[in-house]
């Protein structure tokens, strides 16, 4: 991947309006630290802002249980392409708890085997959604009866949001950390 296309941001770099943004993150769950597409994304500092504070939601304020959630977002990478995207929450899914073999079926493009019914439930409604941009009366009611409406549009939230991120990540090229190979291979 070739570098960075948005040098990284010092503080003397910044604008005042792009130094609240970053308070406002590190002041948040996130804690320190400009990781992921925040650097990129300071370019447009109230874009930022708003972007966060979704994703402070859609990841820790969701309704969907912690693995479940990293599965649709893992899921929404995938579809991207978003290697970065990919690389961080497939940890995090299985510091979660997620089956470390899901996940490598999703990097590949593959239905994983062995998944309990929730993830059953949140593979087939995402992969209705990534791939026709709507989802089928089947997967739907599946979601319905067992996350309810709240968990049915906190997964299209994190699948949205997360497929903005990995836009993001992509176009500014952020690259892995130092010695990490790339998860995703060309599907």
């Amino acid at each position: 991947m070739s570098e960075t296309r948005f040098p990284t941001l010092t503080q003397e770099d910044m604008t005042d309006e792009q130094r609240a943004v970053v308070e406002s993150i590190q002041s948040g769950p996130r804690g320190a630290g400009l990781r992921g597409p925040f650097n990129a994304l300071l370019r447009s500092p109230v874009l930022c802002d708003l972007v966060q504070r979704v994703g402070a939601y859609v990841r820790f304020g969701t309704s969907l249980p912690a693995p479940l959630n990293e599965l649709a977002i893992c899921m929404a990478g995938r579809k991207w392409g978003a290697q970065y995207e990919f690389y961080a929450h497939r940890r995090l899914g299985i510091d979660a708890g997620l089956n470390p073999a899901i996940l490598d079926a999703v990097a590949v493009g593959q239905r994983p085997a062995d998944m309990s019914s929730d993830e059953t439930i949140v593979y087939e409604f995402v992969t209705d959604l990534l791939s026709t941009g709507q989802v089928s009366d089947a997967p739907y009611g599946a979601a319905i009866a067992r996350f309810g409406e709240r968990g049915v549009m906190d997964m299209v939230g994190a699948v949205g949001y997360y497929s903005l991120v990995s836009m993001v990540l992509n176009v500014a090229r952020v690259p892995l950390p130092e010695g990490e190979t790339p998860p995703l291979k060309p599907l």
